[in-house]
């Protein structure tokens, strides 16, 4: 009895851990970084982003105003979510390229036009080698400055693993109406998710991917 008692134990406890490594070994696995180093590309992007709010169908609305009395035309507070194309040129009406979806918070308490925010938005292309790509971003944007740094956190598509920073430059705005058109210059490391690798499976593991379906 006690042989048996001692096999039964024996037996549990090696399937305990046989299943303890199966379970670990499907978990996770390490990639060598240098499979993917030699794929890495440096691109500038050049464009113009549009904040309309003085239209039949505004690109930016300001959700649930602060219930404050302020001069400033964004109060502390103010959260507005944002849908505002992209364009070739600082033309409203040029060639569209892609979007900018997201939200940004009035971020400070100075009255008047001292305005600060803080910025958290995908930039989706749907045009050309990038169509269907997005760039993450997320940073502080002091609008009075002549330029504005923001990072580039992160991306999909041609983008991914994407690190690097946008310049900001506001050609024109108007700070009572909201209006405004800002020049992008953007400067990003990449690796693409489409570009030929000899071990492609890496990122994709099991999954179709549909580039331009946005």
């Amino acid at each position: 009895m006690a042989n048996f008692k001692t096999f039964f134990i024996s037996q549990t406890l090696t399937l305990t851990l046989l299943f303890s490594t199966l379970v670990t070994a499907t978990y996770h696995h390490n990639i060598s970084p240098s499979l993917v180093r030699s794929r890495e590309k440096l691109t500038h992007l050049h464009f113009y982003l549009h904040e309309i709010f003085t239209s039949e169908k505004p690109s930016n609305i300001v959700i649930d105003p602060p219930k404050v009395v302020a001069s400033s035309p964004l109060p502390f507070g103010s959260q507005v979510v944002i849908e505002d194309p992209l364009t070739i040129g600082p033309d409203v009406k040029s060639k569209e390229i892609g979007k900018a979806q997201g939200f940004y918070l009035s971020a400070t308490q100075r009255p008047g036009l001292e305005l600060e925010i803080v910025m958290g938005m995908a930039l989706t292309f749907l045009e050309g080698e990038f169509n269907g790509s997005s760039l993450s971003v997320l940073g502080r944007n002091k609008i009075f400055n002549e330029v504005r740094e923001l990072p580039i956190i992160g991306g999909t598509g041609e983008f991914r693993f994407a690190r690097g920073y946008i310049l900001a430059r506001t050609v024109k705005v108007d700070y009572h109406k909201g209006d405004a058109t800002v020049e992008y210059n953007a400067y990003v490391y990449h690796y693409s998710s489409t570009s030929s690798s000899s071990s492609p499976h890496l990122f994709n593991q099991g999954l179709h991917l549909c580039h331009g379906d946005y």
